[in-house]
């Protein structure tokens, strides 16, 4: 029988309750790792970088730095791990503001924790969280983008980066996308970079969302 790969997930909350709730919540499951937690900006910042963990629930509204800042500043630093909001902001605007920053998921805290959990699992394995109700607003700003942003870019892929990119739009993790083309995980990691600085996207998702609008896939 195969082991159980675990998720390492890295809280991000300002209260404590929430924080405790989640930890206790997610340590019930064999495949899931509460790995750390922070109560603001700077720590997770600084722990994201320690732990190295494979996903991070991060709170929108956040005092001090907030959440979408945090992200940004994750992003900035080159910080891997897939990024899910955790928030009890259900707008619009938000929604689209954080998926556009580079967000792989936003996710409302009145969901059930059996949904949270089964969100998070496919969040790992690089598919986007969303909450149900959320959908309908990312599918009306995929069909409202710009047509031109186009395939010119694709032009300045390497043959490899544009493999990558493939495995990328098929929901694949670092790890996964290792094994299917017989290369390093690190060599992966750099790849995707390349990949999201060429194409001037902030996250895999949007890079994801490119691919089958553009028929690449």
């Amino acid at each position: 029988m195969n082991e159980v790969e675990t998720i390492r997930i890295l809280l991000v909350d300002d209260h404590p309750m929430m924080r405790r709730g989640l930890r206790d919540l997610l340590a019930m499951e064999a495949d899931l790792d509460p790995a750390g937690e922070a109560g603001n900006g700077a720590d997770a910042i600084r722990l994201a970088h320690e732990l190295e963990p494979d996903l991070i629930l991060l709170d929108l509204n956040m005092p001090g730095m907030g959440g979408l800042e945090i992200l940004r500043q994750m992003r900035q630093e080159q910080i891997d791990a897939r990024i899910i909001f955790f928030t009890v902001s259900d707008d619009h605007g938000d929604v689209l503001e954080a998926l556009r920053s580079g967000a792989d998921g936003y996710l409302l805290k009145d969901m059930d924790a059996e949904q949270l959990v089964e969100q998070i699992r496919l969040a790992a394995r690089g598919k986007l969280a969303l909450s149900a109700e959320l959908t309908m607003v990312l599918a009306e700003a995929i069909r409202k983008r710009p047509e031109a942003e186009a395939s010119e870019p694709q032009a300045n892929l390497t043959r490899r980066e544009r493999d990558v990119l493939r495995q990328i739009a098929k929901g694949q993790s670092n790890k996964m996308i290792a094994r299917e083309l017989d290369i390093s995980e690190g060599t992966v990691k750099v790849h995707v970079k390349r990949v999201l600085n060429k194409l001037g996207m902030r996250s895999r998702t949007e890079a994801a969302v490119w691919v089958v609008e553009q028929n690449l896939a």
